[in-house]
């Protein structure tokens, strides 16, 4: 998944208004199951039939769908606020979000209803692809000893960014809202992303305009001044950053022209957004660990109906989902070691029950060489343990969370858990386990759960959060949904990485959430 930036401007429009121009709007609508839904709306610009409207439109990006978009312009009436009647529609254009981005920049012109062109209307899209190091910007400006250009009141200043672009044109990145009355206005903060103000390149060249607004669409120029995101990060801490507020042609004309006032930022902080690779890239590392669910309802091993069956010629179904899964992992696991334990058995030497013993008898340590070394292990325990029950996983979240919680402590390097978790049903401690997921929820960490074999897993799906919040006993939600359960007989009969792909997908965007 990526996100896609669309800004929108229009040439031409028709005028409905007698007295004066059309004040344009733009709404944008996503074809979901045969219906236009209406997704977000442009502001109104009031009496201009050729609008660069500041919003800025985000949408997904599948790249394996057809995602159909329709955008419609219509004349906005003050306080009644859009019309979607026939006299006040402007327009409406067709597309696909694979046409803007594969064309970066599409120009249409608008069709009225019944396939009429809207005389010379025309709407252009510009798409962006929010890149993976993309963060986002807060600025606060205001201005000072603005030129006033009104004749029985000050001006009523506000201020536009534009970005410069390799071609020289110009993407307006932010309009602010109109200060009335005032020739020092304070503009309220405001973010924008960092693709958008400088398409995250710090020396990238920007405009900065202020104007004084005028209701009939002619706004007069106060001055303009150029900078870069470079020399706006100098506003960072307590310090503050100001330009001459300058305009060319008064320079020309005034010997002592200095200024038409001075605009200062006074704050500006930079949240950074990582990706998954972004982390993965700084050495984060994936710790592995592997559960396995020893129950007596998973048959005896020497019995061929077993699910824990050892055939010599075809892995069960557990070591199907183990290497599936394991086998991704491991590719971001610096050491290739994998911690495996094992859950619901009497295990040597007192037969004891146990919920978190270590598949290859070493209390102190659990960690297996790679896949193959979990395989190994898992065979040689079988024959060793007698299963029991009952099919408690509270104790082994919670060993696992320990660890990763003892990680967060000395931050050295960044750890990331996922514990893969392979049952034949339905968890018995289920109370427990909403407690251990939502504690796990709070930590680098996300859990991945198999159901193995035949049984009834529907009430498995309650802790995969995805048709609602999981919460635990006490009713408090989980920080992050960090769950994802999978039955293993959807994937039989397909390839070991769409099983893998299934599971692993929430993955990435968990880890993300996290950090």
């Amino acid at each position: 998944l990526s996100k896609v930036e669309l800004r929108v401007s229009c040439k031409h429009l028709l005028d409905r208004d007698t007295l004066n121009k059309s004040d344009p709007c733009v709404l944008l609508l996503m074809q979901t199951q045969g219906q236009w839904m209406e997704v977000d709306r442009s502001e109104v610009i009031k009496s201009n039939l050729n609008p660069v409207f500041a919003k800025i439109f985000t949408v997904d990006y599948y790249f394996e769908e057809v995602q159909k978009l329709r955008f419609e312009v219509y004349d906005s009436h003050g306080q009644a606020g859009v019309g979607t009647h026939d006299d006040d529609f402007l327009g409406g254009m067709e597309c696909t979000v694979g046409q803007i981005v594969a064309q970066k920049r599409v120009t249409k012109p608008l069709f009225l209803k019944y396939g009429k062109f809207a005389g010379k209307s025309t709407i252009t899209i510009i798409s962006e692809e929010i890149s993976g190091n993309n963060g986002y910007v807060e600025l606060a400006f205001r201005a000072k000893k603005l030129d006033d250009k009104d004749l029985f009141s000050k001006s009523d200043p506000f201020l536009e960014i534009y970005r410069i672009d390799d071609d020289r044109s110009e993407q307006l990145v932010y309009r602010t809202e109109v200060v009335k009355n005032n020739l020092s206005p304070i503009w309220e903060p405001f973010k924008v992303s960092l693709n958008s103000l400088c398409s995250c390149e710090e020396k990238r060249k920007l405009r900065c305009v202020v104007w004084d607004y005028d209701s009939r669409g002619k706004h007069d120029f106060i001055g303009e001044f150029f900078t870069t995101f470079e020399e706006m990060q100098k506003a960072m801490g307590e310090n503050k950053v100001q330009w001459d507020c300058m305009n060319p042609k008064y320079k020309i004309k005034k010997r002592n022209y200095k200024n038409s006032g001075v605009v200062v930022l006074l704050d500006l902080k930079i949240h950074r957004v990582y990706s998954f690779l972004d982390y993965i890239m700084g050495g984060c590392q994936i710790h592995f660990t592997v559960a396995i669910d020893f129950t007596a309802s998973n048959g005896d091993p020497r019995n061929s109906c077993s699910l824990h069956y050892i055939n010599p010629y075809q892995p069960n179904e557990y070591l199907k989902a183990l290497v599936a899964v394991g086998e991704i992992c491991q590719d971001y696991d610096s050491d290739k070691k994998f911690s495996a334990l094992g859950f619901g058995a009497r295990i040597p030497p007192k037969y004891e029950v146990s919920h978190d013993f270590a598949i290859n008898f070493n209390p102190d340590n659990d960690e297996c060489e790679g896949i193959q070394g979990v395989v190994e292990s898992y065979q040689s325990c079988l024959p060793k343990i007698q299963l029991y029950g009952p099919t408690n996983v509270a104790p082994i979240i919670s060993k696992v969370a320990r660890v990763a919680a003892d990680e967060e402590r000395t931050k050295e390097a960044s750890q990331y858990f996922i514990l893969l978790i392979l049952t034949d049903g339905v968890v018995t401690d289920m109370a427990d386990t909403r407690e251990a997921i939502v504690r796990a929820s709070y930590l680098p960490m996300s859990i991945i759960i198999v159901g193995v074999g035949n049984a009834d897993f529907t009430d498995m799906q309650i802790l995969d959060g995805d048709d609602g919040v999981l919460r635990s006993p006490k009713g408090e939600p989980v920080l992050r949904d960090i769950v994802q359960f999978v039955p293993f007989r959807e994937f039989k009969n397909a390839s070991p990485t769409a099983l893998a792909k299934c599971v692993l997908a929430e993955v990435p965007k968990q880890v993300v959430e996290y950090y």
